[in-house]
């Protein structure tokens, strides 16, 4: 064992973990990131080697979002070694978590912007219609966007909001995402409404171990995160290959049947969200008995409404356009 090597096991022993939990841990992380343990491994070591100079700044900005992505990857920082890779990164400006306000905190933002290389994460949408749905600090929303984008080694938009507009998208406001309004920067879409927490730390991570992000799909998005089918890792997939649809909520008999015609837009949208699972892999939307709301996708939420129905007509009419190769593959 070398002593970077050394250090990472006094690190790991100091927060109570096992040798053998982390390796555990770090072969989910293997499938997570596409990357090989050793590969994690070695980049942990060299970080723990390294101290707190190795911590990777980020720069957080909040637009028009109802702070979900915040907490939802707050709920990530248990169990503990999931903070010993969140411990590398410096957050040096977020608007919700930080101890700082006022002029201290605008301070901040401007030594990070001086400074460049950050990570920069965008966490909701930003108005199309009107600079004067979002302001902050007087300065329109998308006027920081740009300013933050100009220095930043990558951006990374956190839900569905930043990633394609959300639901702001259907408000007087017009909600865009970051790619809309930086055509010529590559964006990291997590789309997920909030974004799930794995998407976020494994894209980190990756960033971390390779220096740059994963290989990204036709909308921006982590193949490795958005390449399967909602539809195809469902465990109602039987039922909807048998036919047998819900059509009465209250009927026990029916409580495991296909939620197609009641809205779920499973069948339309790509997201590892049956096989990752959501609140440390405790359970899903559909496993819940609600719909797929496709909040994945890049037409959430204006063409996803509404999102429960009685017969499934917004479904099947998605389902049927996307057969018939009428949806095009990017948005």
């Amino acid at each position: 064992m070398d002593e970077s090597q050394s250090k990472l096991e006094k690190a790991l022993e100091i927060r109570g973990i096992s040798r053998r939990d982390f390796l555990k841990y770090v072969g989910m992380l293997g499938v997570m990131t596409g990357l090989s343990e050793s590969a994690i491994l070695k980049s942990l070591a060299q970080a723990a080697e390294k101290g707190g100079s190795g911590k990777l700044p980020v720069v957080w900005l909040n637009g028009q979002d109802c702070t979900g992505c915040t907490i939802s990857l707050a709920g990530s920082l248990n169990p503990p070694v999931a903070s010993l890779i969140l411990d590398k990164l410096s957050i040096r400006y977020h608007e919700t978590i930080m101890a700082a306000s006022g002029e201290v905190a605008e301070e901040a933002y401007k030594e990070a912007l001086k400074k460049g290389g950050y990570l920069l994460v965008v966490e909701g949408s930003i108005p199309e219609a009107d600079d004067r749905f979002c302001m902050i600090g007087g300065r329109p929303f998308k006027e920081i966007v740009k300013e933050a984008a100009a220095k930043a080694s990558m951006i990374v938009a956190v839900g569905a909001c930043a990633s394609f507009g959300g639901i702001p998208a259907s408000t007087p406001s017009r909600g865009m995402g970051v790619k809309k309004l930086l055509p010529e920067k590559t964006v990291v879409n997590l789309s997920t409404c909030p974004v799930h927490p794995d998407h976020l730390v494994g894209t980190i991570l990756q960033v971390l171990v390779t220096g740059k992000a994963p290989e990204l799909d036709e909308n921006g998005r982590p193949k490795i995160y958005f390449g399967p089918s909602v539809h195809d890792n469902c465990r109602r997939r039987s039922y909807f290959d048998a036919s047998m649809f819900l059509k009465d909520w209250n009927d026990p008999a029916q409580k495991d049947y296909c939620l197609f015609e009641k809205g779920c837009k499973g069948p339309n949208v790509n997201s590892d969200c049956p096989i990752r699972r959501w609140n440390d892999g405790l359970n899903f939307c559909i496993d819940c008995g609600a719909g797929c709301q496709g909040c994945s996708d890049p037409t959430f939420y204006s063409k996803m409404t509404p999102l429960y129905t009685s017969e499934g007509e917004v479904s099947r009419k998605i389902w049927a356009r996307k057969q018939a190769g009428l949806i095009p593959a990017k948005v």
